[in-house]
């Protein structure tokens, strides 16, 4: 079973307008029109089974609608192999409440994005989320590291992971970008040994400019290179490692192909592109 355990929907009636405004300010271009049948056409060339959506909550007001159409997702999930994970800001006053409800009605876990809310991973606010998850038996997955379309944050930073991890040791987390987007460096030397988890999303590879001339050179472009994602590998272990492409932004056939294309063992490819993702949703 391959499972792509990041990707990114929007309502139909606002996709363009949400794609448009991270084009603009990631300067990259989109592989899809970031619909869930945009989703479902890419897992479907891709020959990827299950798929998990990943909601950012950017304001606290947001946080009931968005996990109301997490939970009618999940319903469906059987017919479209699209499950989602639940939203939560860090500012959002019955937090505790909206975690029980997703626990309730099923959904395996949250999504934090700490530059979008503008908050400190190890920030006491943040911190009493991860506890309630672990006490409720969810996952926790949240953005790690710098992001394309905010230049200079760095509320996720590998340093703040780590000391939100040693506030709140018994929470699974999972860490977006193979650990932190452009902190690699940082991800090898602090976070071994942590317990956490990585996914490959917006990882490999280099991205896709949206010709507007942002990028001056190839090496703004660049991304993780091949052989210091395979030393994370075996830092981390091959069990802690999550196939994601961060769909809309990633052809899923062709990523899915660039980690096929790895020097890796069968056993350890099979974990990290479903494998290990299985055993985590599927309690």
């Amino acid at each position: 079973m391959i499972i792509d355990f990041h990707t990114h929907v929007f309502p139909d009636a606002i996709a363009p307008a949400a794609i448009g405004k991270l084009q603009a300010n990631s300067h990259i271009l989109p592989f899809s029109d970031g619909t869930l049948e945009g989703l479902r056409a890419g897992m479907a060339a891709g020959g990827v089974d299950v798929s998990v959506v990943l909601p950012v909550a950017t304001g606290a007001k947001q946080v009931p609608h968005i996990n109301d159409s997490a939970i009618r997702l999940n319903r469906q999930a059987g017919e479209t192999g699209v499950y989602s994970f639940g939203g939560m800001h860090p500012d959002f006053p019955d937090w505790e409440k909206e975690m029980e409800r997703l626990a309730a009605a099923g959904v395996r876990g949250i999504k934090l994005h700490p530059p979008y809310q503008g908050v400190d991973l190890d920030d006491p606010r943040y911190i009493r989320i991860f506890k309630k998850a672990s006490r409720l038996g969810m996952l926790v997955i949240t953005h790690a590291g710098l992001d394309v379309g905010l230049p200079g944050a760095e509320e996720a930073a590998p340093e703040k992971i780590l000391r939100a991890v040693e506030k709140a040791p018994d929470t699974p987390l999972i860490l977006a970008h193979m650990g932190g987007w452009r902190c690699w460096d940082e991800v090898e030397k602090l976070l071994p040994g942590a317990g956490v988890y990585l996914d490959t999303s917006f990882a490999l590879g280099k991205l896709t400019p949206n010709g507007d001339g942002h990028y001056k050179n190839e090496k703004d472009l660049e991304m993780l290179g091949e052989e210091q994602f395979l030393r994370l590998v075996f830092l981390f272990g091959a069990d802690h490692i999550l196939f994601g492409t961060d769909s809309p932004w990633a052809d899923p056939a062709a990523y899915l192909q660039s980690i096929r294309d790895l020097p890796l063992p069968e056993a350890d490819l099979q974990a990290i592109l479903g494998g290990n993702a299985e055993r985590l949703l599927f309690v």
